[in-house]
C-alpha cells in the first residue's frame, strides 16, 4: 500500500518527526510532499493519484471534490483533532474512511495558558522588549495568580487540566460549560455572563462550531472587569476580533493573549497581535515534542490498522467505509 504524507518539509519536521515517519515507512510505501506549498485540491489530487491513504496535516484540506477524483483512495487520515476542513460526507459517499488524531497537546496548551497569565500579570515580555531596545523598563504593580479568579470557558480535556493547575496555584476556579457535569466541589460552575463579570483571567477553551462563532464579542467583552484579561487558546472563530481590538484600545479590559486567530493556519491576526496590551504566539500551543509525537504516532497506528482492513480508533465514518483493503 502507498501512503502520501501531505506535510510540507517544515510541517514534517515540526509536526511529524523521524520516529513517526520511520513507523509509517514500516507499515507502507511512503510518498513525501517535498514542496513548501500546502497541497490544494488540484495539487493534492495530482500527488495522490497512485496512493491508498493520505496522511494530512492541519493545513491540507479534504474538500469534497477530491474523493471522486481519487478512485484508489481508501482513507484520509488527519494528523489533528480538528477536521472541519474535511468534507466527511463527501468522503463517506465515496466510501473513503476519515480519521482524526486525539488531543495529545493537553498539557502543552494548559502550560502555555499559565505562561500567558504570568506574562499578562507581571509584564515579562513588555520589560524584556524594553531591555532589548535599550530602554529602561518602567516598574509596574503586578497581580499574583494566587487568590485571583480564573474563568475557564469550556471544560474539556484542556479545561480540566488547567483547572487542576489553577487549584494548586491557589486560584479560585470558575467554569462555564453548559454540557459539563461538575463533580469537583472546589470548582464553581457558573453561567458565561457571571464568569465574564467576576473573573480576573478569562481563558477561552471552548470548541469551535456554529454555536460558538463570535462567542466573545462586544456584549461579552463589555461584561468583563477593567482589570481583567482575555486569553484565547481555542480557535480564532470564537472571537469577534474587531470588538476585542476596540475593547483593548479603549482600555475596557487590561490585556489579551492569544495563540490562535483568524489569520491563515489559525494564526493570530497581525493587526491584533501588534497592539501594545497584547501578547501573541504563532499557534504553538501544541508544539512540543511530546504533543506532536502523540498525534503523529497515532496516525501510524491508524495506518497500520487500515492496511489490515480494520477501522482504527479515531475513525469518524467507519460505518460507511466501503473502500476497505
Amino acid at each position: 500500500m502507498k501512503v502520501l504524507l501531505a506535510h510540507t518539509p517544515e510541517m514534517r519536521r515540526n509536526y511529524y518527526g523521524d520516529r513517526s515517519l520511520n513507523g509509517l515507512r514500516a507499515a507502507a510505501e511512503v510518498i513525501l510532499h517535498e514542496s513548501d506549498e500546502t497541497l490544494a485540491s488540484a495539487s493534492l489530487v495530482r500527488a495522490a493519484q497512485d496512493v491508498d491513504i493520505i496522511v494530512a496535516d492541519r493545513m491540507t484540506e479534504g474538500r469534497g471534490e477530491i474523493f471522486g477524483q481519487l478512485p484508489r483512495l481508501r482513507a484520509f487520515v488527519r494528523c489533528a483533532v480538528d477536521i472541519r476542513n474535511v468534507d466527511v460526507e463527501a468522503a463517506s459517499n465515496a466510501g473513503v474512511l476519515v480519521t482524526r488524531a486525539g488531543p495529545g497537546f493537553v498539557q502543552a496548551v494548559a502550560e502555555l495558558a499559565v505562561g500567558f497569565m504570568v506574562d499578562l500579570s507581571r509584564g515579562v515580555s513588555r520589560a524584556t522588549a524594553d531591555y532589548h531596545a535599550g530602554r529602561k523598563p518602567e516598574p509596574r504593580m503586578g497581580r499574583q495568580l494566587a487568590g485571583s479568579k480564573i474563568g475557564i470557558i469550556g471544560y474539556g480535556s484542556i479545561g480540566r487540566y488547567l483547572a487542576d493547575i489553577a487549584k494548586v496555584m491557589r486560584m479560585e476556579v470558575l467554569v462555564a460549560d453548559p454540557f459539563a457535569t461538575m463533580s469537583d466541589s472546589a470548582i464553581r460552575q457558573v453561567s458565561l455572563d457571571e464568569l465574564l463579570a467576576v473573573s480576573d483571567y478569562v481563558v477561552c477553551l471552548a470548541i469551535a462550531n456554529e454555536q460558538t462563532e463570535n462567542l466573545i464579542g462586544e456584549a461579552a467583552l463589555t461584561r468583563m472587569q477593567k482589570h481583567a484579561v482575555f486569553i484565547n487558546l481555542s480557535r480564532g472563530n470564537l472571537v469577534d476580533e474587531a470588538a476585542l481590538a476596540k475593547a483593548l484600545l479603549e482600555h475596557r479590559i487590561a490585556g489579551a493573549a492569544m495563540d490562535v486567530g483568524r489569520a491563515p493556519d489559525q494564526m493570530p491576526s497581525p493587526e491584533l497581535a501588534n497592539l501594545p496590551n497584547v501578547i501573541a504566539t504563532p499557534h504553538v500551543g501544541g508544539l512540543t515534542p511530546e504533543a506532536i509525537e502523540y498525534q503523529s504516532l497515532e496516525t501510524v497506528r491508524q495506518v497500520e490498522a487500515i492496511v489490515k482492513g480494520e477501522a482504527p480508533q479515531g475513525a469518524v465514518n467507519a460505518d460507511r467505509w466501503t473502500r476497505r483493503p
